[in-house]
């Protein structure tokens, strides 16, 4: 499967391996050919699932990391763009299965057949579980505070069951955090974490979530 893109849109750093998420660029063709969770993009490589680069026998594919994330109504999610029609955008939220992000739900200034030209595949947003459907499959809106693109920053990944961890109680330990780095900072129920600010404050924070991490994993990534 193939689809164009402008040429002049910039590419991510390219990936040999390890894990890779949606909009990473994962190299040149030449004589290998797309497999599970990747495209080919103006004769590259794309990824559109959040996973393990794997190339084997020629197939370049992307093996899914299983999620404990169950989404909830209301949650506070960041989601990566993986794929979208004239009026309906897909979200990986880190759940067993993609959310649907309609039109009417997304951005103001999203009309009918330009879904792309607003959020684009690989493109992380900020959004709001607004109801789960038995199957687990969920709708997000991004209608609301604090809800938009991503367009400048980094986004970490933390053990969703965990994130209390950086919050701490009262919210305390996130405000601290902030303080010390001057970073903005978005925590969200699926355990991805959106963290803006100078190279120094995001080095700051980094290490910070690293060390949580490791702390409860005994040392373990």
């Amino acid at each position: 499967m193939s689809m164009s893109k402008s040429a002049d849109a910039p590419h991510r750093l390219e990936t040999k391996i390890g894990i890779v998420i949606p909009g990473d660029d994962l190299g040149e063709i030449n004589d290998k050919l797309a497999g599970h969770g990747v495209l080919e993009i103006n004769g590259r490589f794309t990824a559109v699932k959040r996973g393990i680069l794997s190339e084997k026998e020629k197939v370049v594919s992307v093996e899914p990391i299983h999620s404990k994330y169950t989404p909830r109504p209301g949650d506070l999610v960041i989601g990566y763009i993986e794929g979208c029609t004239n009026n309906i955008w897909f979200v990986d939220i880190g759940a067993p299965f993609n959310a649907i992000l309609p039109m009417s739900l997304g951005p103001s200034k999203a009309e009918f057949g330009g879904a792309r030209s607003v959020i684009d595949i690989g493109e992380a947003i900020i959004c709001r579980v607004q109801e789960v459907e038995e199957t687990h499959s969920s709708v997000v809106s991004m209608k609301g505070m604090g809800l938009r693109k991503i367009n400048s920053g980094i986004v970490e990944q933390f053990p969703p069951h965990l994130i209390g961890r950086i919050i701490g109680k009262g919210g305390k330990s996130l405000s601290k955090l902030k303080s010390n780095s001057e970073c903005r900072i978005v925590v969200a129920d699926n355990g991805r974490i959106w963290v803006d600010g100078d190279i120094s404050g995001i080095s700051k924070v980094r290490y910070t979530i690293s060390n949580l991490a490791n702390e409860n994993f005994g040392g373990e990534n």
